[in-house]
Parts: C-alpha cells; structure tokens; sequence
C-alpha cells in the first residue's frame, strides 16, 4: 500500500508548495512595476527644483517680515466660503497701505490647490476679493504688498478671522 501512495505523481502545478514559492517573488515583482508606474506618473510637488535660489531668498524674505514688525503693520481676515469671498482689515500707517495686495493660500503638501487673491481695497478702507473653493484642513496664508509680508496659517473650516502679525526672527 505504501508503494501504491508513492507511485502516484501529481503534476508539478497541482502542488500547493510550488504555488507558495512562486507567489513570493511574483508579490515583488508585481509590487515593484507598480511603484515604478507610481514614481513615472504622479509628481512630487514637495521637491523645489531651484532649491539654492529659494535658500538665497530666505534673507530678502526675512528683511520683509522686520518691516512688516517696524510699519507695525496686523490684518484681520475673514474668509466666507458660503459666497466665496475674502474680506481683509489691514492695521498699517495710511503711508503704507497700498491699492491692492496680494493673499496666498497655500495647501502644505498640494501645491494644485495653491490660490493667489489679489484683493483690491475698498471704500470703507478694507480689501476684498474672490476666493475659489478650499478643500478642508490646514492652509499657510501669506500676505504681501509692497516691501512688507505678514504669514500665518488657518483651518479650514475657519470658525473664526484669522489675525495675521509679523513674525519677528533676529536680526536689524
């Protein structure tokens, strides 16, 4: 009876164990072209090309937030997502308030959903804009005009006006 069990031959892709030795390396085979599609496809929007120029203009950015803190320069802002506008309170010398400035709202990992506002100022002394729609979660906001910026960020949905005042990093 023992010789009659050994006898019998199965072909080599009815063996569960033949299947469990190939399964492995195809595993990392398929697993591999799927991340080389993944890498040739999909764009890495964290990675600056021009990453020296970005570091050199640190220092011109930097010169721009100590005159933001020197003019004493706040604003206020409040975004209404429910008919897609911006409204801006600036706190600056009359010297300093420009006709228009410049709103970004940056995603901090999709540079895709990045929005630039330039807000135009109003009678009543505020700036106003459009905005598009912001998806949820957290964004960078950086206002600009002139030689000065103000930087800060908000949640999105914002319950509250985000209050925006100079960030102050030593130096003259």
């Amino acid at each position: 009876m023992l010789t009659a069990v050994m006898s019998e031959k199965k072909p080599w892709y009815a063996e569960p164990w033949v299947w469990l030795m190939i399964s492995f390396p195809l595993a990392a085979v398929i697993g591999g072209m799927i991340t080389i599609y993944l890498a040739v496809s999909t764009s890495d929007g964290l990675v600056v090309d021009d990453y020296y120029k970005r570091g050199k203009a640190i220092n011109v950015d930097l010169a721009r937030d100590r005159a933001a803190a020197r003019y004493g320069l706040q604003a206020r802002i409040d975004i209404d997502l429910q008919v897609n506008s911006a409204q801006l309170l600036l706190t600056a010398p009359a010297t300093i308030r420009p006709d228009v400035v410049q709103l970004s709202l940056l995603h901090p990992t999709r540079a895709g959903h990045d929005q630039v506002l330039l807000l135009q100022r109003a009678a009543d002394g505020s700036y106003r804009g459009s905005i598009d729609e912001l998806t949820r979660g957290n964004w960078y906001l950086l206002l600009e005009a002139g030689d000065w910026r103000l930087s800060g960020s908000m949640a999105v949905p914002a319950e509250a006006p985000v209050v925006l005042l100079p960030t102050v990093v030593g130096g003259p």
